[in-house]
């Protein structure tokens, strides 16, 4: 039988939670909370991270407005558990769609989810470099180097301008 260990859980709010609704909330699990109210730590015992996500799920559901649960740390095969909830419309599309392909409703989910993901990470790319085309038309290599090992090498990745 698997013994309860404990996981670490991200939790993001739709909206920034009252004061009242994180000390209610505080009541069932230690929370760790950022300064706008809209993201939380969690470290909560469970048979498996997926029960963890479940059981927080049903425990914060009714306390805080609670949008997506996630792991914070990868599991052996490198993914991230992720626990969204979907309205019934949404649901019930998934599941024709799943249906239709002979597949799990979860298994669907999860490629659009990381098919959106890679799509957002290459269109970052794609604006990077559009950006540091633009930058090269009016810079040298060497220029935009200095400027950006500047911005990075700054406390807070604020760029403060360079000395002339």
């Amino acid at each position: 039988m698997n013994a309860h260990v404990h996981h670490a859980v991200e939790v993001t709010l739709t909206r920034p939670a009252t004061h009242g609704e994180l000390h209610h909330a505080r009541r069932r699990a230690p929370l760790a909370v950022n300064t706008d109210r809209t993201r939380l730590m969690v470290v909560h015992s469970a048979r498996s991270p997926g029960a963890a996500l479940h059981s927080l799920r049903r425990h914060l559901s009714t306390r805080l407005p609670v949008d997506v649960l996630t792991t914070h740390y990868p599991d052996r095969r490198g993914q991230v558990l992720l626990n969204v909830e979907l309205n019934p419309a949404t649901r019930e599309a998934l599941c024709r769609d799943a249906a239709a392909l002979g597949q799990r409703p979860q298994e669907v989910l999860g490629r659009r989810v990381r098919a959106a993901l890679a799509w957002d990470s290459r269109e970052r790319t794609r604006r990077l470099e559009d950006r540091l085309e633009s930058l090269l038309a009016h810079h040298t290599p060497e220029e935009v180097l200095a400027g950006v090992a500047h911005c990075v090498g700054s406390r807070h990745h604020r760029c403060t301008p360079l000395a002339p």
